[in-house]
């Protein structure tokens, strides 16, 4: 199946004045369209980079030094600005992490959700329909007197509800979620992601899950990319992920997740050490320092990309086929 979304060997840098910090390094993604991709790691890995390149909205600092991003075979990085922006909503949709400062405090919801519809050139009766029937579709009762109200007169949920009602106005191709419940009480955040779930079976093209949250990939996505140092460590289904992992990353990812644990613990578990410095990237494996396997070849000699399955691919030195 030819791929909605495809990124290939994507490399950015961010300008600062101790010099280059390599925020993505060498990046292969691919998104077909009907399935949910989930994008994992720890914090400064490059996640939120990565969105920012697949909407081209990136920091003025900031450089593609290499690769490209392909939407339905066009190469969006190579676009004019004006087109650019032509993507960013309507095509590209996201869906960002806070919803505490997604919306303008001075404008009431309603107002924001109908002027984001702009580009349909409908009559404004039109979209303020639209808009009070999808933020009731989201979940949100009573959506015409939400409409009439600010975005501090909304709880955290209502908030994200809202941001999710905002996206699917565009009809996007690509839905991308930046870490949709970071910001949500345990109740709001299973709410979310039961209308992420719904979702799937109603939006006509791809979502990509952006997230930390080994649980969140667990309940939505069907492949799995984890990222480290700003690059992509592995690749697989969510089951291998889980089930059958071949990365040493990716095993300790897994074992520090709290559900995994079966007893009580004093102490929960942790990766020993830190992140590499990404202005001095590393010559051999960027895990290395931090994992139990690595000897001299793996800190000294840039691991291979190894094919476990037609499915499941790891950079590591210590993976077979």
């Amino acid at each position: 199946m030819t791929a909605l979304l495809a990124i290939e060997d994507l490399s950015v840098h961010y300008r600062s004045p101790a010099g280059p910090i390599h925020a993505l390094r060498s990046v292969n993604l691919e998104v077909r369209r009907g399935e949910v991709i989930g994008i994992v790691g720890e914090s400064g890995c490059g996640k939120s980079t990565l969105v920012s390149t697949l909407i081209a909205l990136l920091a003025p600092n900031a450089e593609v030094t290499a690769g490209r991003v392909i939407l339905t075979g066009q190469d969006i990085l190579t676009l004019p600005e004006r087109e650019k922006r032509a993507i960013r909503g309507a095509r590209v949709a996201t869906i960002f992490q806070d919803p505490m400062t997604a919306f303008c405090p001075v404008l009431t919801i309603g107002m924001q959700l109908c002027d984001f519809q702009h580009h349909l050139g409908t009559p404004r009766r039109v979209r303020q329909t639209r808009t009070t029937a999808m933020l009731a579709h989201v979940g949100i009762a009573d959506a015409a007197v939400v409409m009439r109200r600010y975005p501090h007169e909304l709880s955290g949920g209502m908030r994200q509800r809202a941001a999710v009602a905002a996206a699917l106005l565009m009809q996007p191709e690509v839905l991308i979620a930046d870490e949709p419940t970071t910001a949500l009480d345990v109740t709001m955040e299973a709410q979310i992601l039961h209308l992420l779930r719904k979702l799937r079976t109603e939006i006509d093209g791809a979502i990509i899950v952006v997230t930390h949250h080994l649980g969140v990939v667990g309940e939505l996505c069907d492949r799995v990319y984890v990222m480290y140092a700003g690059q992509v460590v592995e690749e697989a289904s969510v089951d291998d992920i889980y089930h059958a992992p071949r990365h040493p990353y990716t095993a300790a990812l897994i074992l520090c997740d709290p559900a995994n644990l079966s007893n009580r613990a004093t102490i929960l578990p942790t990766i020993p050490g830190r992140p590499p410095d990404l202005l001095n990237t590393p010559k051999g494996c960027a895990f290395a320092p931090r994992c139990p396997h690595a000897d001299a070849i793996c800190r000294t000699v840039p691991p291979p990309r190894v094919r476990v399955s037609a499915t499941q691919a790891a950079l590591c030195h210590k993976v077979t086929a």
